[in-house]
């Protein structure tokens, strides 16, 4: 008998920071469920995302491809009909594929990235639509909720959609006046811990599944997104100092209701007062995220349903908290937004439990990584697989990532701060290789930053005037990374907007002809 196909759960706990676990050296208890879910599981220490913002990270995680290829640098980009996804290709595979997501990127806009899912549940919104779900079972009353539910989702899609291609729009829907309005109305971070029960009921009960028919389940939860409201108990036992001084409330309440900060480069170093407070209301906010997550765990382990699951556990990328003078994650490829937590949890025993892998590997792979463990990878897939790390590794260690502010975002901060734009790239293209113990970042045509991540993860002193060498090495590693990409972009590039400014723009950065 061949054997049974696992049921697949997808975790991304969306913009969590790899170094806020104590199982990878954080001091402070933020994740002790993650902790030790991680001693059952193959830790990649050193994972790298394909990008540092949700669309095309998601986008890298579901097709298995660099943004290069899959072309979804923008807000207005929808995937290409040409390249499947991990959903649609497990679907065909024979699996149920459901989502539960609380990503607005992902769950609303219309961009593709919801294709292959027989079921999807989105908690961003009044209420929790289910865009691409059909119950063949419901009732007359059933039927006309989920088609209203439907209509509300793709209106909210067309607004979105309106926003996105506006350049005014977004910047007016990010003003301190009209942010807090679609925060309220659009219940911006979603519900972490009703989509976690959603999820639980369906790989526990199982409703409406055929007899052994496997499960592929994503969830994406937004806890450790701005803006922070984490629980007033955690508050007080990560960031105290926040209840004892005006000051700080206030600072807070400003930075939770100013979106555009979240976007800009700082003009000037960040108060250490204040990244005291950013760095505890991100703690309390992991540390709700991971009460929730435990939780999650808990439900599985008790009904055996976890002894039969394939479970992945990442980031789509992570967060600055003042770093560089920076806040949020749109323009740096540094290891505060592209270094994400990895675990994967395999009851075959392919994935050794409570050992770590401190090579350089892609997040992207985690496409071919459950392709293989489904059963319906290529060869080429197979071997691209996370169990092959080490010497049988096609990719020998080697990872990219590669940026580029979206277009509404870069023209908002050129109008708003021209110098400060100027100064800090934000209409350059960025991309970086890692390999061996380095990590090269190149920022437009001709500048460039070399770190050792053995010695140096926090990128604090950059070596390419020390080792111009190693800094050509790489370089020719970023040639060769931009041939293998161009090959395959012509049919595969996803679809952009009809704006003409948006054309226009992609023109000027080389992505049109």
């Amino acid at each position: 008998m061949a054997r049974r196909q696992p049921d697949i759960v997808l975790l991304v706990l969306d913009t969590r920071r790899v170094d806020r676990f104590a199982c990878l050296g954080y001091p402070t208890p933020t994740s002790p469920n993650l902790d030790a879910f991680a001693q059952e599981c193959t830790r990649f220490e050193w994972a790298i995302a394909p990008a540092q913002w949700s669309i095309p990270a998601h986008a890298s995680l579901f097709t298995g491809e660099y943004p290069s290829v899959h072309g979804m640098f923008q807000t207005t980009s929808v995937l290409a009909d040409a390249l499947p996804t991990l959903a649609e290709r497990l679907c065909d595979g024979g699996y149920f594929t459901a989502a539960f997501c609380n990503n607005p990127l992902v769950g609303v806009v219309n961009n593709g990235l919801r294709r292959g899912f027989q079921s999807f549940l989105n908690y961003v919104g009044l209420i929790t639509t289910h865009p691409n779900q059909a119950s063949p079972q419901s009732g007359l009353l059933d039927k006309y909720r989920q088609w209203f539910k439907r209509k509300f989702a793709e209106s909210v899609s067309s607004v979105q959609g309106v926003v996105a291609n506006s350049e005014r729009l977004t910047e007016l829907s990010f003003t301190p006046l009209f942010f807090p309005i679609w925060q309220a109305a659009l219940s911006l971070k979603g519900n972490s811990a009703r989509s976690l029960s959603d999820a639980a009921h369906l790989l526990i009960r199982r409703e409406g599944l055929s007899p052994r028919q496997p499960v592929f389940c994503f969830i994406n939860l937004m806890d450790t997104h701005m803006p922070y409201h984490a629980p007033r108990r955690l508050v007080e036992r990560f960031a105290p100092q926040f209840f004892r001084n005006r000051e700080l409330q206030a600072y807070l309440r400003r930075f939770n209701s100013d979106a555009f900060g979240w976007l800009a480069p700082l003009e000037e170093e960040i108060a250490p007062e204040h990244k005291a407070l950013l760095d505890g209301m991100y703690d309390a906010q992991a540390a709700w995220q991971d009460e929730m997550v435990g939780a999650f765990f808990d439900r599985l382990r008790a009904s055996g349903a976890l002894e039969r699951t394939l479970f992945i556990v990442t980031s789509d990328h992570g967060e600055h908290l003042g770093e560089r003078q920076l806040v949020g994650h749109t323009i740096s490829l540094y290891n505060e937004l592209i270094h994400v937590p990895l675990l994967v949890r395999d009851p075959t025993g392919e994935f050794a439990p409570g050992t770590g892998v401190d090579h350089f590997v892609s997040s992207r792979r985690l496409f071919h990584t459950a392709l293989a463990a489904a059963g319906v990878a290529s060869p080429v897939e197979r071997a691209l697989s996370l169990v092959n790390v080490g010497a049988s590794d096609p990719e020998q260690g080697e990872a990219f990532s590669e940026a580029i502010l979206p277009l509404n975002v870069q023209h908002m901060l050129i109008r708003r701060k021209p110098e400060l734009a100027r100064r800090r790239g934000a209409d350059q293209r960025r991309i970086a290789v890692c390999s061996g113990r380095y990590k090269l970042i190149q920022t437009g045509a001709d500048r460039f930053e070399l770190y050792d991540l053995s010695r140096d993860p926090g990128e604090m002193e950059n070596l390419c005037d020390k080792l111009p060498v190693q800094v050509e090495a790489l370089r020719e590693r970023l040639r060769a990374f931009a041939l293998r990409q161009s090959g395959r972009q012509a049919a595969e590039q996803a679809v952009t907007s009809d704006d003409p400014l948006v054309l226009n723009r992609l023109r000027d950065l080389g992505y049109l002809e």
